[in-house]
């Protein structure tokens, strides 16, 4: 019964993930969280450049998948 719960609970985790990295929105909110800290000197330019460059990819990739399964 336990193992079920685990089951159901890592599924549910796995599926909030999966939502996450596929809302543009989300990522753009993400992006613009990303440019205030470093306007305010919260993180270097190393660090802002790092993440912005890992969240430009993730917002490249999902419109990739929307492009590929409206042509499917």
């Amino acid at each position: 019964m336990i193992f079920k719960g685990l089951i159901f609970i890592a599924k549910k985790i796995d599926e909030l993930m999966q939502r996450e990295i596929s809302d543009e929105g989300r990522i753009k909110e993400r992006l613009m969280a990303l440019q205030l800290k470093f306007e305010m000197d919260e993180i270097s330019a190393e660090e802002y450049d790092k993440e912005e460059e890992e969240l430009l990819g993730l917002i490249e990739n999902i419109r990739i998948n929307k492009e590929n399964s409206q042509q499917q």
